[in-house]
């Protein structure tokens, strides 16, 4: 529906953001890791949002950028994670521990996020390893081969192991590729890397 609301910060108020622009002020949610990187009240500021629509009411989240809204949205995908759930677990643990602790499956650290229990942490493990990046994947993720790191993940395997898979096949290829026969060929031996061959 909207991408992101840009206007001047009127209030910050436990998790809830306060926006001002054209004259309609705007009430968000955000997680409480996300609400020290917004400007102070008074400042323009921008913040990326998600509409949660049901019959009986609306409610509007926002996040500090378009990584930890693409988390949010992971989550939800998560059975037994709902919004607020969700921008619950993201308020009590950074990106970058969320990250490291699905893909090392430390259920231990997961645990220790409020109002987060055993089982909800074991199914986000299942859910959502290596599908999370945080902020020091964004270099990576504009590699040139971005759309194969992308195919790759779809196939299963994890985006930081698919992009060193690809790095590591560019620089076993012989010289004179180019185009799609560079992608084909790069395709194919990174698989054979990622699978141990």
């Amino acid at each position: 529906m909207f991408n992101s609301i840009r206007g001047t910060v009127t209030g910050k108020i436990d998790d809830t953001l306060r926006i001002l622009t054209g004259g309609l002020e705007w009430e968000i949610i955000v997680p409480l890791t996300d609400m020290g990187r917004f400007p102070l009240p008074g400042e323009e500021g921008q913040v990326y949002t998600w509409l949660y629509h049901r019959e009986d009411q609306m409610r509007l989240f926002g996040f500090a950028d378009e990584i930890r809204r693409a988390t949010f949205l992971e989550l939800l995908k998560v059975e037994g994670i709902g919004p607020k759930a969700a921008v619950k677990i993201m308020g009590g643990i950074s990106q970058t521990e969320l990250q490291r602790a699905l893909d090392t499956e430390d259920v231990g650290r997961l645990e220790a996020v409020p109002g987060l229990g055993k089982k909800t942490a074991q199914k986000m493990i299942l859910a959502l390893k290596g599908k999370l990046t945080s902020g020091s994947d964004k270099p990576r993720a504009a590699s040139p081969h971005g759309d194969l790191v992308t195919a790759l993940a779809e196939m299963g395997y994890d985006q930081r192991s698919a992009a060193d898979a690809l790095a590591k096949a560019e620089a076993s290829l012989p010289p004179g590729l180019s185009g799609a026969e560079l992608e084909k060929a790069l395709f194919r031996q990174a698989i054979l890397y990622l699978s141990g061959a």
